[in-house]
């Protein structure tokens, strides 16, 4: 059976960074979630609109069959994904066909949180902008925060990512 480890976070936590340092460390696969957005959805997060659940859930759910297929095939990938809320991540653990919904532990889809202060990630979402490397602005981030969500009972690990990505890579 596979296993898709899911680096999550609000944007600018270092999902995409530190995934694919992850993911070259174990010699697996890494995708990052950003690449699965419609257009429209990310038309709306560059002009500034926060997505809504109505926009979410079919990003999720082609990231679930896309982590299904992994699983599948017995293979290890890593997922760069915010997966902000509970019902987000239920989504994306229903890829393992023998989840049971909200019995966490024997899931093989797990999660890894980057917790990172909200100063450090505006300095990087404006940074990143700046840039032109990414279509988040810093001023969508408020809103990522409010929806970020972990149930102490899903047993999610919370790793300081406010450092050196190679430093946030070992502490993964």
């Amino acid at each position: 059976k596979g296993m898709a480890v899911v680096i999550m976070g609000v944007s600018g936590a270092g999902k995409s960074t530190i995934g694919a340092m992850l993911a070259r460390r174990i010699n697996c696969s890494f995708l990052d979630a950003d690449d699965y957005h419609s257009h429209l959805n990310k038309e709306k997060m560059k002009s500034g609109i926060p997505l809504t659940d109505e926009d979410r859930i079919p990003w999720l759910e082609s990231l679930r069959v896309t982590v299904r297929d992994i699983l599948d095939k017995g293979e290890i990938a890593i997922l760069g994904c915010s997966a902000l809320q509970e019902h987000y991540r239920e989504i994306l653990r229903c890829a393992d066909p023998d989840y049971e919904p909200s019995s966490y532990v024997c899931c093989s889809v797990r999660f890894i949180l980057l917790d990172v202060g909200a100063e450090i990630l505006a300095a990087r979402l404006d940074k990143r902008s700046s840039e032109g490397n990414h279509f988040m602005p810093s001023t969508l981030l408020p809103s990522q925060l409010l929806l970020l969500q972990v149930n102490e009972s899903e047993g999610i690990p919370k790793v300081d990512a406010s450092g050196h990505p190679q430093e946030i890579l070992e502490s993964v």
